[in-house]
């Protein structure tokens, strides 16, 4: 029976990719281990053993929580979601919550909200945390996490398609909390992706009759300061991911939600009296959408030019 309330749950157990650790992921150590609901293992799939090994001697003795268990792969074995299905591979957990290293809890209700939402329906296969920006986040970015990740929750399931579109299958594994029953009983996440195997786990989920939820109370600090040309080159692996998979993608546009997007957020500096960066949200968004149209598009493309656009290099090894 796949129905439990999460007060009967006995384990919980945390994924982390990591590649070059440092201060922010013993911050995020420290946080886990500061939870309402107990992390019985944290797990961590470190990309080259020698930086961990070299990061590791620098501590003090102890620094490191002891239910901490780490593997190791390679630069070339690094896939997305292959690397993650691994880490909860190694889990025996109720739950597997997937974070990225550079993501901090905003409280210590975190995993309680997710386990809250998680299963607050039996359907549910997969609840997801609001991202908040960080101190350091500039205006736009700001009010970018505030469109995509609103103050509402929302259960989020394939009749959605109509009303939602491709935000139906949004998900982000920056924080995560997985039913481990039913994520194995999917298959888990596609073994060879660019990007984007939390949507398409999602979208498998939701064909298979399951549910997704966004739960606005599980909150995570965590953004970024891409450079127009680091948004080009994001945009376009997330563009790879939606050519390489029509089975998901196909037929639902992902261009209407950016433009609304963008308008938007025009409406918002204008309003809060920072019109005189709508020209730096212009050409943001023109190197976004050029990204995405040469992804789309990748297969034209020449093997060298390809890998001069993707952000990850080693994809195309």
């Amino acid at each position: 029976n796949r129905k439990r309330e999460h007060k009967n749950i006995m384990k919980v157990d945390v994924i982390i990719p990591v590649y070059g650790p440092g201060n922010r992921l013993l911050e995020l150590f420290d946080q886990l281990g500061h939870q309402t609901v107990p992390v019985d293992r944290l797990i961590v799939m470190n990309t080259e053993k020698s930086l961990w090994d070299k990061w590791a001697e620098t501590l003090e003795p102890g620094r490191l929580p002891e239910n901490l268990s780490v593997y190791h792969v390679t630069k070339e074995e690094f896939d997305h979601g292959a690397t993650r299905n691994a880490g909860i591979e190694h889990s025996d957990a109720d739950v597997c919550v997937c974070m990225t290293h550079d993501a901090l809890p905003a409280d210590t209700g975190l995993l309680k909200a997710l386990m809250d939402a998680l299963f607050s329906g039996d359907d549910i296969a997969v609840a997801y945390a609001r991202q908040l920006p960080a101190k350091d986040c500039n205006i736009i970015e700001r009010h970018t996490r505030e469109f995509n990740y609103p103050h509402k929750s929302r259960i989020k399931r394939l009749s959605d398609l109509d009303t939602l579109g491709i935000k139906t299958y949004f998900c982000s594994n920056v924080c995560a909390a997985y039913k481990r029953e039913i994520y194995m009983e999917l298959g888990g996440f596609i073994r060879k992706t660019i990007f984007n195997e939390d949507m398409i786990f999602a979208a498998k989920a939701m064909k298979n009759g399951y549910a997704v939820c966004y739960a606005a109370d599980a909150r995570v600090i965590h953004s970024h300061n891409y450079t127009a040309v680091e948004q080009f080159h994001r945009n376009f692996d997330l563009a790879v991911s939606q050519a390489d998979h029509p089975d998901v993608f196909s037929g639902i546009r992902s261009e209407g939600e950016g433009i609304r997007m963008v308008k938007d957020t025009v409406r918002w500096l204008v309003k809060t009296g920072h019109t005189y960066l709508v020209p730096k949200l212009v050409v943001d968004s023109g190197f976004k959408y050029m990204g995405y149209l040469a992804g789309k598009r990748y297969k034209k493309l020449p093997k060298a030019l390809v890998v001069k656009l993707s952000m990850n290099r080693n994809y195309w090894k």
